[in-house]
């Protein structure tokens, strides 16, 4: 096998633009049809990304300490990159073909050498996340390339996408001449059913999450790919794969002279100024292959004469390591894990909370696809490696009760998939009233809101009769309303109801949870405690 561009009538990096073009649009296809669409069952998922990527799995594989078959498909990344090397980087990374079309509006500052700046970084972090995972401290969602880039999408740009064009298209409707409405009016309706959500969305973190998306945008004014070829360890575990691979880069002879195009032409640094290949970093892209003006560089099974070596030392890759297992021993003694945030509630079907942060990879798609807006990813609630990670609000949204989409969606297992009837009996919470708030409590005013809503089929929500003094000293009887523990699923449809402003007259919290045996709650018939 080699590949040059002599008799060549179509460019390889043509074919490598349509591939590029081909998987950017299957992305978005997938993430734009990850959303409700009327039925409790979707037709088309964005998480099949997220199993083929070998670094969630080998992540989520440590954190666990065991094998978990959602992820099989990465061994078949893994294959074909120890066969082709870091192609995945070149021809399908939708991140990196978003930076590729970025790179015009980035050449508007001066350039940076073509070596790479900071080429032991990616390693470093590889490493110290691999070891972090093993010993309960996951991380690879805070820079696994798609979780960045599904995260920044679902909680930033795409809500952000929908306000603007419903506002553009009612302005328009409202102000325009009736004979812009009937041009813009159809384009609405085409964007409503192909392009726009189902409904508006609003996330908490969603500005950090647009800047850290952003950020990585914003490099590329540093160096081209500065994110691919500093950071990523996605990249950093393909180039490993690329040094064991039979293909390899050759150029650099005597008719090249003083000749630099293909250095200059090189999105990852990866050709040296004696024009060695480095394997680990090409991402073999072949557009020194098609612009070398004398066709001396070739790819092929052929060893290369002078192979680049590695570029982490032992001392950097034992340090690396080393703070990935002491990491989490300063996590263990801090007072979240003596005493959980009891007003973090997780999503149905959601694993115990370290296993269930050892699988989250952070990437939102949960939170996209609840119907009720409920979802909503996690600050520092659950510490520094649970941040990014969904909870539910339930003043914001509430969880649907005939909706199991959550774990449909999941790409990892982290919550699980449960049928209709295993969501209706899941708890994940416990409502309770604050009855200095509650109006038949506080003010002696009839209400029945949260009763109404209550989705069980035998109300988890009832009332008592109740003599009380109202505002104006008059002995009234209202009905109280009280929670019956063993049918309260913590869905907090009745927090998000409450027509108090503000906060709501109940709160949900995560007592009773099926997920945590330990959190039970209080039975009648002895002491609690005894």
């Amino acid at each position: 096998m080699a590949w040059s561009n002599k008799k060549r009538s179509i460019p390889f990096s043509w074919w490598r633009r349509l591939s590029q073009g081909v998987c950017l649009l299957l992305f978005l296809f997938l993430f734009i049809k990850t959303d409700y669409n009327g039925a409790d069952q979707l037709d088309y998922a964005v998480n099949i990304l997220f199993r083929f990527d070998p670094l969630v799995a080998a992540c989520t594989i440590l954190a666990v300490k065991s094998f978990i078959y959602l992820l099989l498909p990465s061994l078949f990344l893994v294959a074909l990159s120890l066969v082709l090397g870091r192609f995945f980087c070149g021809w399908a990374c939708p991140l990196g073909t978003l930076l590729d079309i970025f790179r015009p509006i980035a050449k508007l500052r001066v350039q940076k050498p073509a070596a790479t700046l900071y080429p032991r970084l990616r390693y470093i972090i590889l490493f110290f996340i691999l070891s972090a995972s093993l010993f309960g401290f996951p991380l690879v969602g805070f820079v696994d390339p798609f979780s960045i880039l599904v995260r920044g999408l679902t909680l930033s740009f795409y809500p952000a996408f929908n306000a603007a064009s419903v506002a553009f298209f009612t302005f328009t409707y409202q102000q325009a001449p009736e004979t812009i409405n009937y041009v813009t009016e159809p384009v609405y309706t085409l964007l409503r059913e192909t392009v726009l959500p189902f409904s508006q969305k609003f996330y908490e973190l969603g500005l950090l999450s647009f800047f850290i998306l952003l950020s990585v945008f914003l490099l590329e004014f540093w160096q081209r790919r500065f994110f691919c070829r500093n950071i990523c360890p996605l990249g950093a575990m393909l180039g490993l794969c690329g040094r064991l691979s039979p293909l390899s880069g050759h150029g650099g002879n005597s008719d090249c002279n003083n000749c630099q195009i293909c250095r200059n032409l090189c999105r990852m640094g990866a050709i040296d100024e004696q024009r060695n290949i480095n394997m680990e970093q090409c991402s073999l892209c072949l557009e020194c292959v098609d612009k070398c003006p004398n066709s001396i560089i070739t790819f092929s099974n052929r060893k290369p004469e002078n192979r680049v070596p590695f570029s982490l030392s032992r001392r950097v890759f034992a340090g690396s390591l080393a703070g990935g297992i002491i990491v989490p021993f300063f996590s263990n003694v801090r007072a979240l894990a003596k005493l959980p945030d009891p007003t973090l509630i997780r999503p149905p079907g959601a694993l115990a909370e370290k296993e269930f942060l050892g699988r989250c990879v952070r990437c939102g798609e949960c939170m996209k696809v609840c119907i009720g807006n409920a979802l909503q990813p996690t600050f520092l609630e659950a510490g520094l490696e649970g941040m990014f990670s969904p909870k539910v609000v339930s003043r914001l949204g509430y969880c649907e009760f005939n909706c199991t989409l959550c774990g449909q969606v999941c790409p990892t297992g982290a919550l699980r998939l449960l049928s209709l009837a295993e969501k209706h009996k899941t708890k994940i919470g416990h409502a309770f009233f604050d009855k200095n708030h509650c109006l038949p409590y506080a003010k002696a005013i009839p209400c029945m809101v949260c009763e109404e809503h209550c989705p069980t089929s035998d109300k988890a929500i009832k009332f008592k009769k109740a003599k009380v003094v109202n505002d104006r000293g008059t002995t009234i009887t209202v009905q109280q309303p009280y929670v019956v523990d063993s049918l309260c699923i913590g869905c907090g449809i009745c927090e998000n109801k409450c027509p108090l402003p503000g906060k709501s007259a109940i709160l949900i919290t995560s007592a009773g949870e099926d997920r945590n045996p330990a959190n039970k709650l209080p039975t009648g018939g002895s002491p609690y405690g005894y």
